[in-house]
């Protein structure tokens, strides 16, 4: 039990710390900066939309794939409980 409440508070402790970082890649960081000395903010927008849409989809691809198991275990028990 013991080894139980380490491992939580561990598991805790990296979830609820934070560390701010600057996760962009150098070419990406440089393309923002010279279109924005320039007076253009559109490019940092697109670049927003494109990590949102990266963040989103593993987790999309969960939920799909999670929804069609629960649907087939959902058929597989009705089948099992008519009988």
């Amino acid at each position: 039990m013991n080894r139980l409440i380490r491992i939580a508070l561990v598991f805790a402790f990296f979830l609820f710390s934070q560390v701010n970082t600057f996760a962009q890649c150098a070419m990406c960081r440089a393309s923002v900066e010279n279109n924005v000395a320039n007076g253009e903010t559109s490019i940092g927008a697109g670049l927003n939309a494109g990590i949102l849409y990266l963040f989103v989809m593993p987790y999309l691809m969960a939920m799909v794939i999670g929804f069609f198991w629960y649907r087939a275990a959902k058929k597989k028990k009705a089948k099992f409980s008519i009988q």
